[in-house]
């Protein structure tokens, strides 16, 4: 079996004396684990890093069996946020979210490009964080548990949807939420438009609505709780007031 296609790292481990055993997100096969001889040495090491984009070169005799790979790296990679520690942190979050949520070896092209334009957002602090949201929020339409935020669940229409269902995940406008609102989520304006902006609260209310489906919807049934990564990172933006 041979194959090259793009891809992100998701993550690299050692394996044996010289190698590591790297995780990559591609654009057209989903996430791949394959063996990286040399992966343990300091010149293939900044190639490894989680978010690195790299092109890969997968062969492997036996389908089923873990392959090895050549992976080319494309640009300077996540080096060039090593002096900004929270877009650092939001890189490791969706890395390790997307690893732990996307079946192995299925195709998901819109996690792919999802983390693309993440990727590619980390440069700017003011947005980044909105953009992870996004970024979560695709995963789960990838996965097949996507927000349905189209139309009030209750009456149809497409206005004044402030809430979410936290059972069923469909919007809930003003009014036909106002008995319920307790129970409710929080729907922040710009998971409904990017016209929308930024308001205080809103990157926080998009962390809980989309953490809050990651886990009944992906990691609940497989009995595991949100990635620790994830977990950080919602930790230091609350305590940086980024949200």
């Amino acid at each position: 079996m041979e194959w090259e296609d793009d891809a992100y790292v998701l993550s690299a481990r050692a394996h044996g004396d010289s190698g590591a055993i790297v995780e990559l997100l591609t654009s057209e096969h989903g996430r791949w684990a394959a063996h990286i001889a040399g992966g343990a040495s300091r010149k293939m090491k900044p190639f490894l890093q989680a978010g690195a984009r790299v092109v890969a070169q997968y062969r492997s005799r036996v389908s089923e069996q873990l392959g090895s790979a050549v992976l080319e790296p494309v640009g300077e990679g996540p080096s060039s946020l090593f002096d900004d520690p929270d877009a650092l942190a939001g890189l490791s979050a969706a890395a390790t979210v997307a690893g732990a949520a996307l079946p192995e070896r299925e195709a998901h092209p819109g996690a792919f490009y999802g983390l693309e334009a993440l990727i590619l957002a980390l440069a700017h602090p003011d947005i980044w964080p909105a953009v992870y949201v996004r970024f979560e929020a695709g995963l789960l339409q990838e996965l097949g548990f996507g927000l349905d935020l189209s139309k009030c669940a209750a009456t149809g229409s497409t206005d004044d949807l402030i809430y979410v269902s936290p059972r069923t995940g469909r919007a809930v406008s003003a009014g036909a939420g106002e008995p319920y609102k307790d129970k409710l989520l929080r729907l922040p304006p710009f998971l409904l438009g990017a016209q929308a902006g930024l308001r205080d609260g809103d990157v926080d209310s998009g962390l809980i609505l989309t953490g809050h489906f990651l886990e009944q919807f992906v990691f609940g049934p497989l009995n595991r709780p949100l990635p620790p990564a994830r977990v950080w990172l919602v930790d230091r933006l609350r305590e940086k007031n980024r949200l």
